[in-house]
C-alpha cells in the first residue's frame, strides 16, 4: 500500500515537473537594453575633425580678419581664459610657453597672466617671428593641398603656433607623411586647415620681433 502510495506520488510530481516547461512567461524588456532578433549593435568611433566639431568654436563673426584669427586662436588654445596655465605649463589665452615669452621678451610670468594687452602683444610678435622662419615655405607651399588641405600663410603660422616652425617644415617636406601632434592629440594639419585664409598680412615677417612693453 505504501509502495502504491509513493508511486503516485512521484508520478504526479513528475507531471507538474514535465508540464510546467510549457507554461508561457511574460516577456521583460528593459527600455534601451533590448534588441530584436534583426537588430545590431553598432559602434562609431570619432575621428579628430569629428572630435573638433563637437563643441561649437564660438566665436564673434569678424570673417577672415586679423581679429577673427587672434580671438579663433584665443579660443582654441584656452576658450579665451586670460590666466590659464595648462598641465604643460603653457599660460595665457594663446598658451605660450615660458622659453617662447623670454623670446619675444616677456620675462614677469604673473603680470603676463594678468595682462591681455601683453598676452596679445606677445602673440602678435610670435607670428612675426613665425613668419620670418617659415617664409620660403609660405612661398613655395601655398594653395598646394596636403592630406586634403589648402595651404595658406595664416594656417601654417596657426600651425607654428601649436608645434614650432621646425615642425611644420618637416610636415611640408614629408608632404604630410611627418606629422605632429600636441600633449592633448591636436595635430598640425586641423590647425592648418581651421586657420585657413586669415588675413594677417600686416604683421611682417621679423625675425627679432618682440614685445614693447609701456
Amino acid at each position: 500500500m505504501i509502495k502504491k502510495r509513493s508511486y503516485f506520488i512521484g508520478l504526479t510530481l513528475l507531471v507538474l515537473v514535465v508540464s510546467s516547461g510549457f507554461i508561457t512567461f511574460k516577456e521583460e524588456k528593459l527600455e534601451g537594453f533590448h534588441l530584436t532578433n534583426n537588430e545590431v549593435i553598432k559602434y562609431h568611433v570619432p575621428n579628430e575633425n569629428e572630435n573638433e566639431e563637437i563643441t561649437p568654436v564660438k566665436v564673434p563673426h569678424v570673417g577672415k580678419s586679423f581679429a577673427g584669427f587672434a580671438q579663433k586662436m584665443a579660443y582654441k588654445e584656452s576658450r579665451g581664459i586670460l590666466h590659464l596655465v595648462n598641465p604643460y605649463g603653457y599660460m595665457g589665452k594663446y598658451q605660450f610657453g615660458r622659453s617662447t615669452l623670454r623670446t619675444v621678451g616677456v620675462y614677469d610670468f604673473q603680470e603676463f597672466l594678468r595682462n591681455a594687452e601683453w598676452q596679445d602683444k606677445a602673440f602678435e610678435a610670435l607670428i612675426a617671428r613665425n613668419k620670418w622662419e617659415l617664409r620660403k615655405e609660405i612661398d613655395k607651399y601655398s594653395g598646394r593641398i596636403i592630406n586634403g588641405v589648402e595651404i595658406t600663410e595664416s594656417g601654417l603660422v596657426a600651425a607654428a603656433h601649436l608645434g614650432g616652425a621646425g615642425s611644420v617644415k618637416k610636415y611640408l617636406r614629408s608632404n604630410g607623411r611627418n606629422g605632429f601632434k600636441d600633449g592633448f592629440g591636436t595635430s598640425l594639419s586641423s590647425y592648418i586647415r581651421k586657420f585657413s585664409n586669415y588675413d594677417i598680412s600686416h604683421i611682417k615677417a621679423d625675425v627679432n620681433a618682440k614685445v614693447v612693453l609701456e
